[in-house]
């Protein structure tokens, strides 16, 4: 029980199936269970401080992590290296995440958390700080494992954050590296809540990481452990694929997860961020016509086989609606891109929709599919410039005009 200020109270709580005639025979009888697994956790606490944590590293090694993977002495070496890796992109204390790496699995070797697994991470954070290690490396001995389950805090600092993050892109990489993916229901190293949590951590603490490197330093810790040439790739899909679980609770439609999936964004706080400008084009008046005309723009293009220009010639046009549409489309262009390199992908989208009209109006009036070739291959041309426009957020000719928004 702890007091409103959040103090520890020598209080503890129990439930009881029966009704006594005696309640306090009842309390005195838990009172009897308590007080010797207290006493026994006063004594293993009393003589795990009795040594510093980092004195547990070596009995790491004798501790099997997986089969293939090593022990975990192999896993704190690399989670070790990857947390100062991160911190050093993130902006944490590279020494603290490094210190904090090296220390992350030594509490699993202590007598309080043998007896008491539960433990495991909290002990952690209070031998460390028995020791004089940082704050900041304390609470991230216990905080490498959150988020343990849906809507569980994350890690709340840099450093933590890090070690987290480092923990969990080291069991992806290998147990994906030796090709044991999760089938059905069997994930016995629970790689999907491993993988969700460190999208959670990435996007809700908005940090500059992107899986592709991410994974490929992961990777590259294990040197020549790994089997799976393609584990790379098959991480950050199995990645993709806990996004598209978490958006479609969050309430989002499969359409507007599948148009921004359709541009595979590596950076999760990228595709947070398409995905709201996404869910917020939907709701513009011009949506749905634009999503339409990118659609008939996408068939075209796929019926082509003609090779394109790299630009569109402006002396080859000739109708007033391929005319103005052309000129949108650059002046577009070349005002978007500072909001693409940015990533104001909503005002970008908000942008585009002001080319609903012309690009009605090209499709009313204008064929583009001629026996002219030069005519042709500039009007294919332009339609590719305005299909990339979009495709610098996401693939809008995947959305249905009948989907619930969001």
């Amino acid at each position: 029980m702890y007091a409103n200020d959040g103090k520890l109270l020598p209080n503890f709580i129990f439930v009881a199936n029966i009704e006594s005639k005696d309640p306090q025979q009842i309390i005195s009888g838990n009172e009897k269970v308590v007080r010797p697994r207290l006493a026994d956790a006063e004594f293993f606490f009393n003589t795990d401080r009795k040594k510093r944590l980092e004195d547990n590293l070596p009995r790491l090694q004798t501790v099997l992590f997986q089969q293939q993977l090593g022990t975990l002495r192999d896993k704190t070496d690399r989670i070790q290296a990857l947390a100062g890796w991160i911190a050093e992109q993130i902006g944490a204390d590279v020494n603290h995440a490094t210190r904090a790496g090296l220390l992350s699995k030594c509490d699993l070797m202590t007598n309080m958390v043998f007896e008491f697994t539960d433990t495991q991470g909290v002990m952690g954070m209070h031998y460390a700080r028995h020791d004089g290690e940082a704050e900041d490396v304390a609470v991230a001995l216990n905080e490498q494992y959150q988020p343990r389950f849906a809507g569980d805090d994350l890690p709340s600092n840099p450093v933590a954050c890090a070690l987290a993050i480092a923990d969990k892109m080291d069991t992806l990489a290998g147990i994906f590296g030796i090709g044991q993916h999760p089938k059905g229901d069997k994930d016995p190293f629970a790689l999907r809540r491993a993988a969700l949590g460190v999208l959670r951590i990435i996007v809700e603490k908005n940090l500059n990481l992107d899986l592709q490197t991410l994974t490929e330093e992961a990777v590259r810790l294990y040197g020549d452990k790994l089997t799976n040439a393609n584990v790379v790739d098959d991480v950050i899909d199995f990645m993709l694929g806990r996004f598209r679980a978490w958006y479609q609770d969050e309430g989002y439609t499969v359409d507007t997860i599948q148009a921004v999936l359709a541009r595979r964004p590596t950076r999760p706080a990228d595709f947070d961020a398409r995905m709201k400008a996404v869910s917020h084009f939907r709701t513009l008046d011009a949506a749905a016509a634009l999503g339409g005309g990118e659609q008939r723009v996408s068939n075209i293009l796929a019926k082509s086989d003609e090779v394109l220009s790299d630009r569109v010639n402006a002396s080859t046009l000739k109708e007033p609606e391929e005319i103005k549409l052309a000129m949108q489309v650059v002046v577009l262009r070349d005002k978007l891109e500072p909001y693409f390199t940015e990533g104001r992908y909503q005002d970008a989208l908000v942008e585009l929709a002001e080319l609903r009209e012309p690009v009605d109006a090209f499709f009313d009036k204008v064929m583009v599919m001629v026996d002219d070739k030069e005519l042709r291959i500039n009007r294919l041309t332009m339609l590719e410039k305005l299909r990339e426009l979009f495709l610098r957020v996401a693939d809008i000719s995947l959305l249905h005009n009948n989907a619930v928004i969001k």
